[in-house]
Order: structure tokens, then C-alpha cells, then sequence
């Protein structure tokens, strides 16, 4: 026996050496849609969102040039236009509703929508869903002035813009699983049109199992410094999950997994992959749900249990954000695309398009996932069982000592069970299935076997 314990410790360390470097490969399909990202693209779409005057959510919905109105039918034509392209994979429609004044920001009757673009998964059995979304609706000082030109450039021109560019380049792609483009309204109203959607999701339970939300990732530098960044971008993440929390209060205590929710997860996950296929982009983890005194439309996902993030530029210019146009003490305010920096766009837009393509691409993640806790010993024994869904050709195992942030090794192997010569009760393991062509299910951890 213990021959064979050796023997199996020089093999877990052989794998962790010569799987290194299949780590960071590139997926070539993956790779080529993300150089299909165009930063004059981008900015086309944002020029066309600011020439509809105001995209408030209370503007005129029947104007065909000005409004938020003529600003969804446009979108919508853009993801029926790239529909064409995916061989009946993608439908598009725009999700109406009637919102009834609230007292607080709806001051009457207002028609809503959300403009929705799905790329069927090709693979029937599959029932996952990852998604990506920005709000389509702008602002300026007064929340309640619907007349008054909001470019709404940046916030969230920028996300809207990021949702219409992924549309376009990865219509023409084939996933397992499906995505959604969503493109919703009401943010600056109180995040109502991603409560609509999120609400619908949770009651017809759909399987939603990512959700990447972009809100002002256009500008690469802040107000109070003359600082220039356009290298980094924030992803905001919960860490304990705010949906059942009380429920899971005891297992998260005894495992010690505070900082590994669904949200954080995903976080991690994006940072790996978005920094693995864009070039001069470091993804900056922020142990938060979302900044100080602001909202995002990921937060209504994330209190119906769904895993949903927050991806914005590093260094917000308040200059440029929810200001009436106007120029004081030789300051111009006003959200508009001078302010904005395209190429920082495009690395945002195409690190968003590597994690939702890798994760749609990826089987679905691997099931029953044990740490033995039976006897007292040095090493970890993990097993587990094959996903539901999806062509597997092994899994890695990931480790972390419990104070890191991230997983520091990744152990592949063909087995649904491993023995491991580490100490379970010195680090954290996860298990990812990856796929034939490399690309690695999100993480799951392990539960309690006795």
C-alpha cells in the first residue's frame, strides 16, 4: 500500500506539471470570434443609441426617431438582422409590459420592454442557459426628466452596445447550451426591467446558471485623477448567497466556503478565462455585490438565487454619468461617447464573449460531487459522477490553500474519483468537467460524504 501511495503522489504531481500549460491554450474557435470583436463596431453602436435624443425610461415610445421607444425597435432589428446568420438558432422579440405609477420614479402609464435575442443550444437534452445583458435606458440629473437629451453614452450605451456586439459575432456560433442577449429597461428606475425578467426566470425555473450583467465599462478614467487605465476591468461578485442564506448558514460555516458562492464562482471564472484570450486585461475581482450608494441589474438575479455579476470600467468619471449636458467652470458634463475609450471597450466586450463562449461551449458541470470525510487522514479522496449533458473527455480538479483567492493548481484526470496527497483540511477543492475541444464547466465543491 504504501508503494502504491507513492506512486500516486508522483503522478498527481506529473499531471499538475504537464496539464499546466493545456491550462492556458486557447480554444481556436473561441479565439477567432474574439478578435471578431471591432471597436469601430462598438462605437457605431453607441453613435446610433445617442441619436435617439433620450432613451429615458419614461421618453415617448411612438416617436420613430426619439425615445426609448425607437431605441428598442432599433435593437431589435439589429438582432434580427444577425438571426439571419445562425441557421434559425436565433430568435429576437421585444418583451412588453405595462408598469402602473409607483409614487417613487413611474410617475404614470408607462410601456415597457425588454429586447431579448436567444441562441438556441444545440443540443437538446441541454437545458442551460448563460446570459448577458446592459440596460438600454439613459438619464440625466433629474431622474424623472424624460425630455431632455440623455446620450447615455456610457451608462449603459456601453453595456447595450457590448450585448449587440456579442449578438453579432456569436450568432453565427454553435454551443451546447443557450444564450441570451438581453438588453433591458427601467435600470435607472429602479432596475425594473431585469426584476421582470429575472422574476419570469424564477418562476418558470428556467436553468439559468450565468449571468454576466455590463453597466459603464467605456471609459478609462475617473474625475478626481488624471490617471488613464484602460488595462482593468472590475467584476463585483456576493459572496455569501443572499438567497437561502438561512438554510445554508450551517454547511457554509462547517466547509468554511464563505467566499465561494455561485456569484464568486462565476467571478473567478470570468477573470481565468476573459484574461486567458484578451491580451493587456487584467479582470479585478471586487468582493462586493456592487459599489457604495449605486444598483445593477445583476442584483435582481442574485436575490432569486441566480448567478449574476457585476462587469464595469475600473475607474468611473461621475463627470459623465447621470449629468445634464452642460459646460461649468470650463468643465463639460454630460454622458457622451468623446468621453469614452473604444479599444477598452472591445477588451471588456471580447472578455465577456471568451467566458459566456467557454461556459456554452463547456458539458454541464459534474454531479454529486463527495469529499470522503470517513477517517481521519493527510490526503483527500474526491468523487463524483459524469454531467448531465455533454461530450467529456476528463476533469480537472482544482485546489486552493483556504486563505487564497484563487485556485492555485488544476489536476486532470479521466477518473470520476481522485486521491489526492494533500490535506483536506488545509485547502478547498472544486471539480470541472472539460470538454473534447479543452474548455472546463464552472466549478463545483464538493459536499460532505460519510
Amino acid at each position: 500500500m504504501k508503494k502504491q501511495f507513492i506512486t500516486l503522489l508522483i503522478s498527481t504531481t506529473f499531471l499538475t506539471s504537464a496539464f499546466s500549460q493545456k491550462v492556458i491554450q486557447r480554444d481556436p474557435i473561441i479565439e477567432n470570434m474574439v478578435m471578431e470583436v471591432n471597436n469601430d463596431s462598438l462605437k457605431s453602436h453607441i453613435l446610433k443609441l445617442v441619436s435617439f435624443g433620450t432613451r429615458s425610461t419614461l421618453s415617448t415610445t411612438t416617436d420613430p426617431k426619439r425615445g426609448i421607444g425607437a431605441a428598442r425597435n432599433w435593437v431589435l432589428s439589429r438582432f434580427q438582422e444577425f438571426a439571419k446568420q445562425s441557421e434559425g438558432r436565433m430568435t429576437a422579440k421585444i418583451d412588453s409590459w405595462t408598469l402602473k405609477p409607483d409614487g417613487k420614479r413611474i410617475d404614470t402609464d408607462i410601456e415597457m420592454g425588454n429586447v431579448i435575442a436567444t441562441l438556441k443550444g444545440t443540443d437538446p437534452n441541454d437545458d442551460r442557459i448563460f446570459l448577458v445583458s446592459g440596460h438600454i435606458d439613459s438619464r440625466v440629473s433629474n431622474v424623472m426628466n424624460r425630455t431632455a437629451d440623455a446620450p447615455g453614452a456610457n451608462d449603459d450605451g456601453s453595456g447595450t452596445a457590448a450585448v449587440i456586439e456579442l449578438a453579432r459575432v456569436m450568432a453565427k456560433a454553435k454551443f451546447p447550451a443557450t444564450v441570451i442577449f438581453l438588453v433591458v429597461s427601467g435600470e435607472e428606475q429602479g432596475l425594473l426591467g431585469a426584476d421582470h425578467f429575472a422574476s419570469q426566470a424564477f418562476e418558470e425555473k428556467w436553468n439559468i446558471e450565468g449571468i454576466l450583467n455590463n453597466d459603464i465599462m467605456g471609459s478609462n478614467n475617473s474625475n478626481e485623477t488624471n490617471i488613464i487605465d484602460n488595462t482593468r476591468v472590475r467584476i463585483f461578485s456576493e459572496g455569501l448567497p443572499f438567497f437561502d442564506l438561512d438554510k445554508k448558514a450551517v454547511s457554509i460555516r462547517n466547509f468554511g466556503q464563505e467566499n465561494d458562492g455561485k456569484a464568486r464562482t462565476l467571478a473567478r471564472y470570468a477573470k481565468e478565462v476573459g484574461e486567458r484570450y484578451v491580451d493587456n486585461l487584467e479582470v479585478v475581482m471586487v468582493y462586493r455585490n456592487d459599489r457604495f450608494l449605486r444598483g445593477g441589474d445583476h442584483t435582481p438575479f442574485v436575490q432569486k438565487g441566480f448567478p449574476a455579476v457585476r462587469i464595469t470600467e475600473m475607474n468611473e468619471n461621475y463627470e459623465h454619468q447621470h449629468q445634464d449636458l452642460r459646460t461649468e467652470k470650463g468643465i463639460k458634463f454630460g454622458d457622451v461617447p468623446e468621453a469614452m475609450d473604444f479599444e477598452y471597450l472591445r477588451k471588456n466586450t471580447a472578455m465577456n464573449l471568451a467566458t459566456l463562449s467557454n461556459l456554452a461551449k463547456a458539458p454541464a458541470t459534474v454531479q454529486n460531487l463527495t469529499i470522503d470525510t470517513k477517517s481521519l487522514t493527510n490526503s483527500t479522496t474526491l468523487f463524483w459522477q459524469a454531467p448531465k449533458t455533454g461530450k467529456v473527455k476528463g476533469y480537472y480538479v482544482l485546489m486552493r490553500e483556504t486563505y487564497q483567492p484563487f485556485w492555485q493548481k488544476k489536476i486532470f484526470t479521466t477518473k470520476n474519483g481522485i486521491v489526492l496527497p494533500y490535506s483536506k483540511d488545509h485547502y478547498f477543492f472544486a471539480v470541472q468537467a472539460v470538454s473534447e475541444d479543452g474548455n472546463e464547466s464552472l466549478p463545483v465543491l464538493p459536499k460532505v460524504g460519510m
